[in-house]
């Protein structure tokens, strides 16, 4: 059981979890909410469970191509054999079913019709039939989603207004640009396995321009609601600087973009570090 317990804690990737429990939080406080069991669930949901069905099904879904990728079993993703992939989807269908339950009991039909549509890319994004991550630019809309979508859900139990529309737009490009940054290191793993993703179509060169150019507007758009909000886009910019020594990156160099990905990775608890502040700010004005 503890060996179990242990390979799903790693499948869900913990480095992640901020990731996707952050956004809803931060979102659900900013815009209205307050520290009441809805934001418990929900930020555990997201923190956990919700991490276990996005990876896991596509540890599950992706084990004939993760096999061949170098960088794959650790905190990139894990290898397990098929033996244990019925436990992984068992898990997350059981981990994830009764705070599904929950969000749908309290919530409006908005905010039902939000999670539904977040989790079916979710799914969408790896399972078979549908392998949304195969299809070139839907496989980065789809993984932005999977990261802006907590946020989205958070907003749609607020109210949902205007006024976070700039913030949702330039969260949705800070995704496309992330997971098309990511695309670039698995370029020939993922041609040798016959896949396709916005880098093996596009090209390392052009995919990682596509990438600096997409931070760069993201954290345009951040910077332009003034203070303090001013302070995350120049965050946001850092991104964009951790891409570019990857401009003239060539496909058959593809994978050199690993350092720059394992950066990114820990820029993200830089960024939150900067999030939390602006809020912090916000909260006193």
């Amino acid at each position: 059981m503890i060996n179990t317990l242990k390979k799903l804690f790693l499948i869900s990737r913990p480095i992640s979890w901020p990731n996707t429990a952050y956004p809803f939080a931060a979102a659900y406080l900013i815009s209205g909410g307050s520290f009441d069991l809805t934001f418990f669930v929900a930020t555990c949901y997201f923190l956990i469970p919700y991490n276990l069905l996005m990876y896991g099904v596509n540890d599950v879904f992706d084990y004939e191509s993760d096999i061949r990728n170098p960088r794959k079993g650790g905190i990139e993703g894990a290898r397990e054999q098929k033996a244990f992939h019925p436990t992984i989807l068992w898990a997350a269908a059981i981990s994830n079913i009764p705070f599904v339950i929950y969000l749908t009991f309290v919530g409006s039909p908005i905010s039902i019709a939000v999670l539904a549509v977040v989790l079916f890319f979710v799914i969408a994004y790896s399972i078979a039939k549908l392998r949304f991550k195969e299809i070139p630019v839907l496989d980065s809309i789809t993984s932005s989603i999977h990261f802006v979508g907590p946020m989205v859900y958070a907003l749609s139990i607020t109210g949902l207004s205007p006024e976070y529309i700039p913030y949702i737009t330039a969260f949705f490009l800070w995704g496309l640009a992330s997971h098309a940054f990511g695309a670039v290191q698995d370029i020939i793993p993922d041609r040798q396995g016959k896949l396709a993703s916005i880098a093996t179509v596009f090209g390392a060169r052009t995919t990682v321009c596509l990438v600096v150019a997409l931070y760069a507007i993201a954290a345009a758009i951040i910077m332009l609601q003034g203070f303090p909000a001013i302070l995350v886009g120049v965050a946001g910019l850092v991104y964009a600087a951790n891409a570019l020594p990857y401009v003239q990156i060539t496909d058959e160099s593809s994978g050199n973009a690993n350092a720059g990905w394992r950066r990114f990775i820990w820029l993200n608890l830089f960024t939150g570090f900067v999030i939390t502040i602006v809020l912090l700010l916000l909260s006193i004005q």
